[in-house]
């Protein structure tokens, strides 16, 4: 019999038995991965000429074959179930960065206080690239040299689909953490908060005061003497401002604690519970500053 198209790396397509309590990708279709750096995970991967091998991979993420998976600093471990009744076992190995380029990609990062407040809420700045690009680092694989697969599998095609599966299961969980990108280069949440934070602190006190004071703050003020009177009688205090902005992060705290178990819906919680917490800041803007905003404008008008 001659070969034919639906024969990979010299063996027949199989169909793999139906794994029980596996890891099922959220993606029903389309591409995998909600956030801007699981979808540069994938893109990266696709970029190696991989799409077809890819392709077969996500049909396993989304079927659950994927029975499980440990990830550690520059290797990932897993489990997947295939044609045979015992799993393939599968291992991706990135080299993790050194310690000194690691010092030098948190210097980077320690220039922006975004970085350390969006990673804080669970977010992977857009810009993050550029603090490892500055440090002479990349967070994303460059070739596929910088990956070492192996799979138990009789597939002599790399990456196979049981590999290609975990790929794509990295992708979503990455979703859920970018800290576990990071892991896989070589640097826990923990390490990486912990040295922002210290750098951080360490800028703040070599600065002088007048430099970190906000300007408005410099400013000499009158103090004005208060009392319990003062506040029941309802009247104006001339000391007294707030000022009603929209968070530099957005739901910091939801995406911090991460998705509850009770959650049991096709929609992703943190996008749907973003969705509220910024509805309500316009809401709160709105009634703090509308009338204010409709005044202005009506002054403006001839």
């Amino acid at each position: 019999m001659g070969w034919r198209d639906d024969f990979w790396g010299g063996y027949a397509p199989s169909k793999p038995i139906k794994a029980e309590g596996g890891i099922k990708a959220k993606s029903k279709r389309g591409s995998i991965g909600d956030t801007w750096w699981s979808k540069r995970w994938v893109s990266v991967l696709e970029s190696f000429g991989w799409s077809n091998r890819l392709e077969r991979g996500r049909r396993y993420a989304r079927s659950g074959q994927v029975l499980d998976f440990k990830l550690a600093p520059g290797r990932i471990t897993a489990r997947v179930q295939g044609s045979m009744p015992k799993p393939y076992a599968v291992t991706i190995e990135i080299k993790p960065l050194a310690d000194q380029a690691w010092k030098r990609v948190e210097e980077e990062m320690a220039q922006k206080a975004i970085f350390a407040a969006k990673l804080l809420a669970g977010e992977m700045p857009h810009n993050i690239e550029d603090a490892f690009d500055a440090a002479g680092m990349a967070l994303f694989p460059e070739s596929s040299k910088d990956i070492k697969t192996d799979c138990s599998c009789p597939d002599s095609a790399n990456p196979c689909k049981h590999i290609a599966a975990v790929y794509y299961i990295l992708a979503e969980e990455f979703d859920r953490d970018p800290f576990m990108l990071f892991k896989l280069r070589g640097k826990t949440k923990d390490e990486i908060t912990s040295s922002l934070r210290k750098k951080r602190t360490a800028g703040l006190e070599s600065t002088p005061e007048s430099e970190v004071r906000p300007a408005e703050m410099a400013i000499e003020q009158k103090e004005v003497p208060l009392s319990v009177d003062d506040f029941w009688s309802g009247e104006e205090l001339e000391s007294f401002s707030v000022n009603i902005s929209p968070p530099e992060v957005s739901a910091a705290i939801i995406k911090r604690l991460g998705t509850p178990q009770f959650w049991d819906s096709r929609y992703n919680f943190n996008k749907k519970m973003s969705g509220y917490y910024e509805e309500v800041s316009r809401h709160a803007i709105d009634a703090a500053y509308g009338e204010q905003v409709k005044s202005k404008e009506k002054k403006k008008k001839p």
